[in-house]
C-alpha cells in the first residue's frame, strides 16, 4: 500500500469512535519499523490532518474545520548544540515547534513553572490531555492562528518503569467552537501512547 493511503477514510465509517479506531490501525503499520521520532511524528501528524480533512462527519455539518495538526517537543530531545532563544535568559524548559500540518506556528512554547500559558504548555506541566471548547474563553491562549476556535491538546508522555517523562505535546486546531469532543480525547491519548511508544527518545 503507498504510503498517502494511510490517511484514506473509507466511507463505512461514519462515528468518531471507528474514524480513531482506523486511524490508529493506519498508524500501527506506518510507524513500524522506524524507531526516529522526527519521522513518526511527521507522519502522524499528516495521517491525523488529512484524514480528518477526508472525515466530513467529524463536525456533522460537513465542515473541514481542522486547520492544525503537530507536536511540540521539549527541547532536550533536538540533536542540535545548545538552542539560543530570544529570552533565553535563565534558560527555562521549552517546547520546540515540531513536525505538523497546517500555518506556521509559534517557534517554541515556554514551559517554565512559573512563567508558562497556553494550552501546550498547561497539558505538558499538568500531565493530562486538555479539551478547549473556546480558546477565547482559555485564560493564556497563545493565539498562533487567529483563526483558530478550539483546540485540543494530548501530552506525550514516556514511562519508564515508575518514571513518568513528559517529551512533549500533540496538537490540534479547529476553526468552529466546540470541534473536539470527548470521544476526540480517547482517541488521540491512545495514539499520543502508541507514538511514544513507537520512538527512541
Amino acid at each position: 500500500m503507498p504510503h498517502a493511503d494511510s490517511s484514506f477514510v473509507p466511507s463505512s465509517i461514519v462515528s468518531k469512535a471507528d474514524f480513531w479506531d482506523h486511524v490508529y490501525t493506519q498508524l500501527v503499520a506506518l510507524l513500524e519499523g522506524q524507531r526516529t521520532w522526527v519521522t513518526n511524528l511527521a507522519n502522524t501528524s499528516s495521517t491525523i490532518y488529512n484524514s480528518l480533512l477526508a472525515f466530513p462527519a467529524h463536525f456533522g455539518d460537513g465542515e473541514r474545520a481542522v486547520n492544525w495538526c503537530g507536536f511540540y517537543v521539549d527541547s532536550q530531545f533536538f540533536p542540535v548544540p545548545r538552542i539560543v532563544m530570544p529570552d533565553d535568559v535563565g534558560s527555562p524548559s521549552k517546547l520546540l515547534l515540531g513536525p505538523f500540518c497546517g500555518k506556521p506556528a509559534c517557534q517554541y512554547i515556554n514551559v517554565a513553572p512559573s512563567t508558562a500559558r497556553g494550552v501546550c504548555a498547561d497539558a505538558f506541566i499538568r500531565q493530562a490531555t486538555l479539551l478547549v471548547p473556546d480558546v477565547e474563553a482559555y485564560p493564556g491562549h497563545i493565539a498562533c492562528d487567529g483563526q483558530t476556535k478550539s483546540e485540543i491538546v494530548s501530552p506525550l508522555i514516556l514511562e519508564r518503569g515508575t518514571d513518568r517523562l513528559v517529551v512533549g505535546v500533540l496538537d490540534l486546531d479547529c476553526l468552529a467552537l466546540g470541534g473536539f469532543t470527548e470521544e476526540d480525547k480517547l482517541g488521540l491519548e491512545r495514539i499520543a501512547a502508541l507514538v511514544v511508544n513507537a520512538c527512541d527518545w
